[in-house]
């Protein structure tokens, strides 16, 4: 192969990363965030390399990829990210009665990690108030070493996970507090408190919107699986709502489990956007 080649794995897949979400999940939905009653509700975002194909329906934006793809054709613009995650919650859900939450639009084009803070009041709650990143290597490779996806199953077609929503508002800051949590955890390379921050985001989810875990169309019973990894591992929680894959966090292997690769900013862009920062506080 020569040189700087593209592989043919890589050629087929495209350029576009994934992403996974992490703690916090559904904070990004107003039905949600509104009900919170300490502003800002956090949530982590993470953009992972596209050297494998995720499973449709299985909380890895993979249908916000496939709308990304063809409307960039395949590769990032070189635009900022606000912009373009923007650009793609227009094009996604654009007549949508239910639309999906700008979370998914901003991990496949911010890279690193990111805890995106969410208020109602500001931007109606479908954007973040704040968006603070880590693109820091060294953290990155840790956390691709800490995670391990096991594929369970597809959420099904007919599937509503909001067919039942218990919002009581203390646990709509918990839900929030458990993306703050993760984004910690992460930074300060914790596995113990980053598996904690999955385990209290489950319960966040099972009380807030039980259908997310238990639905009669779900062809997993995911709580006893869910609790089986809780047990025996730091923590671990589903990437999305019916199933997907099981994420858990562990310093050991996972048997049957996977790593993911952070894809972290180029250290040009970075300084570069040091430097546009600093100009912009002394303009």
């Amino acid at each position: 192969m020569k040189i700087n080649s593209i592989s043919p794995v890589a050629k087929l897949l495209g350029s576009i990363p994934n992403r996974l979400q992490l703690a916090g999940g559904w904070i990004d939905q107003p039905l949600v965030s509104q009900h919170n009653p300490k502003p800002p509700g956090s949530m982590v975002v993470v953009q992972i390399q596209p050297d494998f194909r995720p499973m449709n329906r299985s909380g890895i934006a993979s249908g916000t990829r496939a709308i990304a793809m063809r409307i960039w054709k395949g590769r990032l613009p070189n635009r900022p990210p606000e912009e373009l995650a923007r650009q793609l919650y227009k094009v996604e859900n654009n007549g949508k009665a239910q639309p999906s939450g700008s979370q998914d639009m901003i991990g496949l084009v911010y890279p690193g990690i990111n805890r995106l803070d969410y208020d109602f009041k500001v931007h109606g709650g479908v954007f973040p108030a704040h968006i603070e990143s880590c693109n820091n290597p060294k953290v990155a490779r840790w956390l691709g070493q800490v995670l391990h996806l096991i594929p369970v199953e597809p959420r099904p077609e007919g599937y509503n996970p909001l067919e039942v929503q218990n919002l009581d508002p203390k646990w709509v800051a918990r839900l929030g507090f458990s993306g703050r949590d993760c984004y910690e955890a992460i930074v300060k390379m914790d596995a113990t408190a980053l598996g904690a921050s999955f385990n209290l985001n489950m319960k966040c989810w099972e009380t807030l919107l039980p259908r997310v875990v238990r639905h009669p169309l779900l062809q997993v019973d995911l709580m006893p699986f869910l609790k089986a990894y809780q047990r025996q591992y730091p923590g671990a929680m589903y990437s999305g709502c019916g199933g997907g894959y099981l994420i858990v966090v562990s310093n050991q292997p996972v048997p049957g489990a996977f790593h993911v690769n952070v894809r972290v900013a180029p250290e040009t862009r970075l300084r570069k956007q040091a430097v546009n920062h600093a100009n912009n506080r002394h303009s």
